[in-house]
């Protein structure tokens, strides 16, 4: 997807001079990077970072902070839910795929609890409260929600629903600015940085280096236009984000994002991916993509969701990326919100944690059928979907999409209708193929000696669908094990 000449990795025997060197060298200094120097570190090994920014933190930084965690961890027995690895996984092998890595997604349902206890060890603060509302994520500092559709159709009739949205604290959080991810970032770099963990910034990772046995040792940089050689003595760890701001990649592997603004970082361009590529890692899942939804999902459980034909197409009040998936993907980016002047006031009056999603509605009408013809939607096509709708919410029940009944009424009276066509933003979730141990595939199935990869650089949990706290959950997973990998190679 790129010249090949830059990209193509270089003999070590070419290198004059290592500008630095370590035992585990890792490229990337956000979830997966920190977790993985943390664990190398505490193996024994003399590590070193490169991030390509001026600090710590990368695209987790700035996320919400949800770590996707459950099986009965201590928070969730804390506040009552009942949870198990088996449980967790039925959920998982249902809403992330198809064709999901299932050895992957049993491993880390089993080692779920512990990761749990490894953060928290870490310095990871989780408040025991949990915040049952439909929203993006928690307005205030509770440490557990919902993150994934759980408790919505057509999941909580395929698993027990238990919520594994697990927050990290954060007071006095500014959604969209400073969140929960914050709090996540903050201690884990303290403690590698407390670990001896040496860093280095403003250093763009661009070629890998091998030896003459086609072992990964070491790799090429550059800092302000100069080139600087890296040695890494057991293993490099690539942490370096997804390919979501690579437009040559976005059309060549994931072109439903054309056009979209990323849901990541700049920096996040597939440079670990690519630099992987050329020495011949295989590739997972490159076309699939999390679409965050700009509805407030307060307002979307109380409506109806509809496509251009005025159809129904989900389940108003599960995971929102989930909407968004469903409306970009199956829908054609066409959906509208409609609901009633009641519904509506009852929305706004509630409290939630994604102010700037409230927008007036596009249209407005005293019946549906003029609201119909508004929209421009072809007669009876809403009439149809909303006299349906009305017929069995008259009695609490959604037998077609199966929304929860506390979210179910027949829409009465003067209504609106928000025009959704656009409201979609996301990010990718394919990439490099690695094992159990976070080591990268090549083409051929075997390991790439001396190569390591975790994060959304790689293909983790997710093949197709999504839930929050995905990324953060595997990155610092597999960040954890391509660490420990790479100190003992």
């Amino acid at each position: 997807m790129s010249d090949a000449s830059t990209l193509r990795p270089v003999r070590a025997s070419t290198i004059a001079q290592w500008d630095h060197q370590a035992d585990v060298v890792v490229a990337g200094y956000g979830i997966a990077g920190v977790c993985a120097a943390i664990e190398a570190a505490r193996a024994g090994a003399e590590v070193l970072i490169l991030e390509r920014t001026g600090g710590w933190g990368g695209a987790a930084a700035m996320a919400g902070g949800f770590i996707y965690l459950g099986g009965g961890t201590p928070l969730q027995r804390a506040l009552g839910f009942e949870d198990t690895p088996e449980n967790m996984e039925t959920f998982l092998l249902a809403a992330l795929g198809p064709g999901v890595d299932k050895a992957k997604i049993a491993d880390y349902c089993r080692g779920s609890v512990e990761h749990y206890n490894w953060l928290v060890s870490c310095g990871v603060p989780f408040r025991e409260a949990f915040w049952g509302e439909p929203g993006w994520e928690p307005p205030h500092d509770e440490g557990l929600m919902y993150s994934g559709g759980e408790n919505a159709a057509p999941f909580n009739a395929i698993a027990k629903p238990a919520p594994r949205g697990h927050v990290p604290q954060f007071a006095d959080k500014k959604i969209g600015r400073k969140s929960g991810g914050y709090m996540l970032m903050k201690p884990l770099a303290e403690t590698a940085e407390s670990l001896g963990v040496r860093v280095e910034y403003d250093l763009r990772i661009t070629r890998l280096v091998v030896d003459d046995d086609e072992r990964v040792v070491g790799v090429l940089a550059r800092r302000y236009g100069t080139e600087v050689a890296i040695r890494a003595e057991r293993g490099i760890v690539l942490a370096t984000g997804s390919f979501a701001y690579h437009q040559q990649m976005i059309e060549g592997y994931a072109p439903r994002l054309i056009g979209r603004p990323a849901a990541a970082i700049e920096e996040h361009d597939g440079i670990g991916i690519r630099v992987a590529q050329a020495l011949g890692a295989d590739l997972a899942h490159m076309d699939a993509t999390e679409v965050a939804f700009f509805g407030d999902p307060q307002l979307m459980a109380r409506g109806i969701l509809v496509n251009g034909r005025g159809q129904r197409f989900i389940a108003e009040d599960t995971y929102p990326g989930r909407i968004g998936q469903a409306a970009l993907i199956q829908q054609e980016n066409q959906a509208f919100l409609v609901i009633d002047e009641a519904s509506y006031e009852a929305g706004l009056a509630t409290e939630t944690a994604t102010p700037f999603f409230r927008q007036p509605p596009t249209w407005a009408a005293e019946t549906v059928a003029e609201l119909e013809h508004d929209m421009g939607l072809p007669t009876l096509a809403l009439q149809a979907t909303v006299d349906c709708y009305n017929l069995h919410a008259g009695d609490g029940i959604d037998p077609l999409l199966g929304k929860k009944p506390e979210w179910v009424r027949p829409l009465r009276g003067p209504l609106a209708a928000f025009d959704m066509r656009g409201c979609t933003a996301g990010f990718t979730l394919g990439g490099l193929r690695t094992d159990l141990d976070s080591r990268v595939l090549h083409v051929s199935g075997a390991p790439i000696a001396g190569l390591f990869a975790a994060g959304r650089c790689t293909s983790g949990l997710c093949a197709g669908g999504y839930v929050s706290g995905a990324s953060l959950g595997d990155g610092s997973f597999y960040g954890r094990r391509a660490g420990i990998a790479a100190a003992k190679n």
